[in-house]
């Protein structure tokens, strides 16, 4: 009988080996399931807001702080001060601690921690064992309630940044990334970039005022997760930021958008044996129903690596490039960007340009596949579980989410809304979102050995003088 059932399933093994192959766009995967973890909320009496969710599977905790108020808030003459404000808040000190005693804290806690800024809200972040917990709250509290921004700390970081303005031309990818979005928010926060004098505008004072007018307890949102026991880490919060008592945070205010410009291309030139091609116009925010239907385009078009169009066409067909890609940038308050980048040797740099358009305007045009479709779907559906791949990544999503004024549902419902796009709704977002007469496109490298004149690009030909960026 054994022998019997072993002859049967070499036989099937054999078949099975003797079938061809399919391509990888024609596997088919089960949807994989996935419930996402209840996450605990604490609204302490002070007003902070507390995400919890315990894992104690192993002896370590992650905390997590927003804080409400961000760069594009800042003074445009000052621009280059949130970057400056999260590097002092992280290496100035806090409390008691100088900076060096500080990171010696640190070191013997074996604990990490990074501080970020961006357009609307600062990221504080602390991973470390258990054990310590009681001392990184401390530490934490300090950097919430009390950073030393020291002095000379404030002299290197400043000197930092200038140095990293006087190296920016170093990067194609830098150069092209500045230029797109000054040419498509113009003088709006989102197109500005830091310059040496307008970080040299910056004084110490500026960021103490800066954390005292955000740093308030009403307008902080702290996730933790981890091996935490919830009684003793609500006595341990109440013991630190229990007396700390908000005195008022200004309502965010948000600088309209300039209108859209009309197509043209950018040219800068850089001599380098490759050009990078980099083009894009406004896109949506999270409020838009559309947001879903974008996604699987996208998908298809060049957000779906060797799946998508655009590296099936550049690449693989034509061996022009070695990555293409496109995103839309989701805006969580305001919109944000459609881009789609590509390098290419100088001799090619037209026709990948032509080539990346004219994927854009097909999509457009024509309807996708059932297959396309079906590809895009899928791996949106089962690549989303991978987000969340740590508790504290489902923590911190929830916080992000509830900060920036998300549904409730939107992690729930958001498989199902994937799985509801149809071929109609692809082509119809694609006319609507793509916009060809609204497109910037951005070519840096050697002119001179262009493949065609930039005009055939059918919009504009402008070239920038990267002095006059700075």
């Amino acid at each position: 009988m054994i022998r019997a059932c072993f002859l049967l399933l070499a036989s099937f093994l054999l078949l099975t080996a003797c079938t061809a192959p399919v391509r990888p766009d024609q596997l088919t995967f089960p949807e994989l399931d996935y419930d996402f973890p209840t996450v605990a909320h604490y609204p302490l009496e002070n007003g902070m807001l507390l995400y919890l969710l315990q894992d104690h599977e192993l002896p370590l905790v992650a905390l997590s702080v927003t804080v409400g108020g961000g760069s594009i808030q800042d003074d445009g003459k000052k621009t280059g001060i949130s970057s400056l404000f999260a590097n002092l808040l992280e290496t100035g000190g806090a409390g008691e601690r100088s900076p060096q005693q500080m990171e010696e804290e640190l070191e013997r806690m074996a604990a990490e921690l990074s501080v970020s800024r961006d357009a609307y809200a600062t990221t504080i972040s602390m991973s470390l064992r258990s054990e310590d917990l009681e001392r990184g709250l401390n530490l934490l509290a300090d950097l919430l309630r009390q950073p030393r921004f020291d002095q000379e700390r404030f002299e290197i970081g400043r000197n930092q940044i200038k140095e990293g303005i006087r190296r920016q031309n170093d990067e194609p990818a830098a150069i092209a990334g500045r230029t797109l979005a000054k040419a498509v928010y113009g003088e709006h926060p989102f197109g500005r970039h830091a310059t040496l004098e307008t970080v040299d505008r910056i004084e110490r004072s500026d960021l103490v005022k800066m954390h005292q007018t955000y740093f308030q307890p009403d307008n902080i949102w702290l996730a933790v997760s981890g091996d935490v026991d919830t009684k003793s880490l609500l006595v341990s919060l109440d013991s630190v930021f229990g007396d700390w008592r908000s005195t008022g945070v200004p309502n965010m205010s948000l600088p309209p958008l300039p209108d859209p410009p009309a197509d043209k291309t950018l040219f800068i030139e850089r001599d380098i044996p490759q050009t990078t091609i980099l083009m894009g116009h406004r896109g949506i925010e999270k409020t838009n129903p559309d947001m879903f239907a974008l996604r699987v385009a996208n998908y298809i078009l060049g957000g779906g690596g060797f799946n998508s169009r655009m590296m099936r066409e550049i690449r693989s067909n034509r061996g022009l490039a070695y990555s293409v890609y496109s995103y839309f940038q989701i805006g969580r308050l305001l919109p944000e960007m459609f881009v789609a980048s590509s390098e290419t040797k100088c001799a090619s740099t037209i026709e990948v340009a032509d080539l990346m358009l004219d994927l854009i305007r097909q999509l457009r045009d024509e309807p996708v596949t059932g297959a396309e479709l079906a590809l895009a779907k899928e791996s949106l559906i089962n690549s989303f579980v991978f987000a969340f791949d740590s508790s504290q990544s489902v923590v911190s999503r929830r916080v992000r989410l509830d900060y920036y004024g998300y549904p409730e549902d939107y992690l729930e419902t958001y498989r199902e809304k994937i799985a509801a796009v149809t071929i109609e709704d692809v082509q119809r977002v694609a006319k609507e979102y793509l916009r060809p007469d609204q497109m910037q496109i951005v070519l840096v490298g050697r002119s001179a050995e262009f493949d065609q004149d930039p005009a055939v690009l059918g919009c504009p030909v402008e070239q920038i003088d990267l002095g006059a960026m700075e």
